[in-house]
């Protein structure tokens, strides 16, 4: 008996010694899988799909990210020009938007955790899409996964990843648009009335469009929205 009780405490000994040694590992070199956010951040790679803002400057107001966008969750805001806004509740985060901006303005981020305190919070106008939201970091340790012939593990470096992202700059061809066939126009005005910029107007002498290619930006609504199809766009140098 005092045998088999001797032998229970040696047991019940060796399972704590065992918890200690393990506690010591996992505090000098862990190899747990476990990211201590926020402390701690994984790193995302430069084409995460997080929270998108728009460079305003940049923005020719085009419409073609609220065209393509499968979600309808850009909405068109009218300022000093027309500028896009973002609704959340919609979004799914395709970034078909940032993919198709031909001018680079619509930018994504790396942030994702954002909280909203109501449904109307995550309807963002254009006012409130031109810079990231601010965020709160605590992590001052980036967490990346490293893969070799042992196997995986952790790698964390003391230092913060960017949440925003440098993009290159797309290449841009300058392009504006000019009237192809100036006698089948209706003279409807259509173009006139959808231009963001101002850059068409009608001369009523000479009964024909006139396009100021120093304010055209080659968005194309004038194109898209002539009935006739006599607008078109043309590269310049």
């Amino acid at each position: 008996m005092k045998a088999e009780f001797k032998a229970k405490k040696l047991e019940i000994l060796k399972m704590h010694i065992d918890v200690i040694r393990e506690a010591f590992k996992q505090a000098f070199a862990p190899d747990r899988v476990t990211v201590e956010y926020p402390r701690e951040r994984k790193k995302f790679p430069p084409n995460f799909r997080g929270l998108i803002f728009c460079e305003r400057e940049k923005c020719i107001s085009c419409f073609r990210c609220a065209h393509i966008c499968p979600a309808n969750a850009i909405q068109i805001y009218f300022h000093d020009k027309a500028w896009p806004g973002i609704d959340y509740t919609k979004c799914i985060f395709c970034h078909f938007c940032v993919d198709s901006c031909p001018t680079g303005a619509l930018r994504a981020t790396k942030i994702h955790d954002v909280a909203f305190a109501t449904m109307d919070e995550m309807k963002l106008r254009a006012t409130q899409t031109t810079k990231p939201p601010e965020v709160f970091r605590e992590d001052s340790v980036t967490v990346d996964y490293s893969v070799d012939e042992r196997g995986w593990s952790l790698v964390r470096v003391k230092e913060r990843d960017e949440l925003v992202v440098e993009a290159p700059p797309p290449r841009l061809k300058r392009r504006v648009s000019y009237c192809a066939d100036p006698e089948s126009c209706l003279g409807c005005r259509l173009c006139v009335e959808y231009c963001p910029s101002d850059a068409i107007s009608v001369d009523r002498k000479a009964n024909k469009l006139r396009i100021l290619e120093e304010k055209c930006t080659g968005c194309g609504i004038c194109v898209r929205n002539c009935p006739m199809k006599v607008l078109e766009l043309r590269e310049v140098r």
